[in-house]
């Protein structure tokens, strides 16, 4: 995962960190058998403002059709 955002585009610094959401804090998909993916959040660590999220594993959630 690369984050394009170098600065926080709330406060403007650019001390940055990774944290992560996991256990109950996971994302599931909808109408789909599946554990679902921890979610992943590059963060200011000035102000605390989340500048990207993802979900770590996003193949859990294709379809298939």
């Amino acid at each position: 995962m690369n984050m394009k955002a170098a600065t926080c585009p709330k406060c403007g610094s650019n001390e940055l960190g990774k944290g992560k959401h996991s256990g109950h804090g996971v994302m599931l998909p909808v109408d789909k058998m599946s554990l679902g993916s921890d979610i992943e959040y590059f963060i200011c660590t000035s102000c605390g403002f989340i500048i990207e999220g993802y979900v770590k594993k996003p193949e859990k959630f294709k379809k298939r059709m």
